[in-house]
């Protein structure tokens, strides 16, 4: 599910890259992986038996981005009636040793960490871009997936083994889109909208919610800055269906058989939903109450400036989500992701999340109905805290990320007044909260005054404080 992507296009040397950087020093971030990790990584993988080289997979990616988890080859089956899928997922385990520096170090990560000017890998880049990347030429090992779907995208039957695969192509959203829209796609690439499409109708049967979240763009010139919005295209949308109808997949292949771990969310609380029709009134999105979130956010257009800020304040509902893992045929109490609206599985990314990695195993076991490999099973009961804490400091990164952001686009107009909309007040200290500005879409801690905030309510507010090098920034009422 996503997760909000802040971009810089930072000068070198300039006060918004040298904050980052002192983030990073912060929170004690690794630099470097030690000698001996890197020793692990560069050894040859274990090379499966079987050989899908002549599949011509091809990868959807950012056009800079190197590490490929999945690359796809999409058919229309041989009765005419219904779609093959194809979706092959690196594999990291034919690279990492059980109870090795590797593998102790990833369980120390946990997953990729993302700043607005660089991104700190779960595995060394020789792997993760390199060698276990399903890169363009490049034969490596894979988990291949193969689902069939009936001609309403419907899910049929599902296998997965282990496989040699070899992507030809590494192409981008952009030029994916291009190519449908002009009809120039070869099928393999023109079936991505068809498949996409019929996965987005049964998402929306099923009550599931998909956030198309923008990407923010912090751009720097002269020392000032300019946030931007940089909207995903249909194709994003596409191929991210494909991944969920993996993660799908593997949820019910994993509960099918009795044990795995699963990534689950409850219903978002009615205080969370509060928040979020506080904020849709801050940026002046109509939200009847007679309308659903569902409903809601399927109408909002992501290139617009404040359905894009809104669309971002929608990841809030996405924090209560965490792993659940289950054993021996006692299957948990709760199994759904709400989001979703189906059980789910993280399994597709084990380039930049640890849990994928466990997932992938215990799906290969199930499907070959044989018990998952010990080191699996051992790895279970801790993997949930595991990755709770790996998710904590992805947030915690995240949180920092978007107030020294902000406290850049604001640091030159302390003193200002703004138009914005008071979405949380503390209830011990109701002259304290949280406002929503309407333009710029920032979102930040407003204290003083001498009455309660008025919470749902406009006002007029003050900024107090943009400090770049704490990261800090505060408004009172005007």
């Amino acid at each position: 599910m996503p997760c909000r992507h802040i971009r810089a296009i930072c000068v070198p040397g300039a006060p918004l890259q040298a904050a980052l950087r002192a983030l990073r020093t912060g929170l004690g971030v690794p630099e470097s992986f030690p000698p001996g990790v890197l020793e692990e990584a560069a050894r040859p993988p274990r090379l499966p038996l079987h050989d899908a080289t002549d599949i011509p997979f091809l990868t959807i990616d950012p056009p800079t981005s190197t590490d490929l988890d999945q690359a796809m080859h999409l058919s229309r089956r041989e009765n005419g009636r219904g779609y093959r899928v194809r979706y092959a997922i690196a594999d990291v385990a034919a690279f990492v040793a059980p109870g090795g520096a590797l593998d102790a170090e990833a369980h120390r990560r946990v997953t990729t960490l993302y700043f607005p000017d660089e991104k700190v890998p779960l595995h060394p880049t020789r792997l993760s871009e390199g060698t276990a990347s399903l890169l363009p030429d490049q034969t490596c090992p894979a988990v291949l997936w193969t689902i069939d779907l009936d001609a309403d995208g419907r899910t049929e039957s599902v296998g997965v083994r282990r496989a040699l695969v070899r992507s030809r192509a590494k192409l981008d959203y952009a030029h994916v889109q291009k190519r449908i829209d002009e009809g120039t796609a070869e099928e393999p690439l023109a079936l991505l909208k068809e498949i996409g499409t019929l996965r987005e109708h049964l998402e929306v049967e099923r009550g599931g919610i998909s956030l198309n979240v923008p990407e923010q763009e912090i751009i720097e010139k002269d020392g000032t800055y300019e946030l931007v919005y940089r909207a995903p295209l249909p194709a994003d949308a596409w191929n991210a269906q494909i991944s969920l109808l993996t993660g799908m997949a593997a949820a019910d292949l994993m509960l099918a058989h009795g044990t795995g771990v699963l990534r689950t969310l409850p219903a978002a609380p009615d205080g969370a939903v509060g928040r979020l029709r506080r904020t849709a009134r801050a940026l002046h999105i109509d939200w009847p109450h007679h309308v659903s979130y569902a409903r809601l956010v399927r109408s909002l257009d992501p290139h617009l400036p404040r359905h894009a800020a809104f669309l971002q304040e929608c990841t809030t509902l996405l924090r209560g989500a965490g792993y659940t893992v289950f054993r021996g045929g006692a299957l948990p109490d709760v199994t759904s992701h709400a989001a979703v609206a189906a059980p789910y599985a993280h399994c597709t990314a084990p380039l930049r999340r640890l849990v994928d990695r466990y997932a992938s195993e215990l799906c290969l076991a199930a499907a070959a109905d044989e018990p998952p490999p010990d080191w699996v099973l051992a790895a279970l009961d801790t993997l949930p805290k595991e990755m709770a804490e790996g998710s904590r400091r992805a947030g915690t990164v995240e949180r920092e990320c978007v107030d020294i952001v902000e406290a850049a686009l604001l640091k030159d107009r302390v003193g200002d007044i703004f138009d914005g909309c008071v979405v949380d007040v503390m209830e011990r200290q109701p002259t304290v909260g949280t406002v929503q500005l309407e333009s710029p879409a920032v979102v930040a801690r407003i204290e003083g005054g001498t009455g309660t905030l008025p919470l749902g309510e406009r006002l007029r507010v003050r900024l107090t404080q943009a400090d770049l090098g704490t990261a800090k920034v505060r408004f009172a009422p005007a």
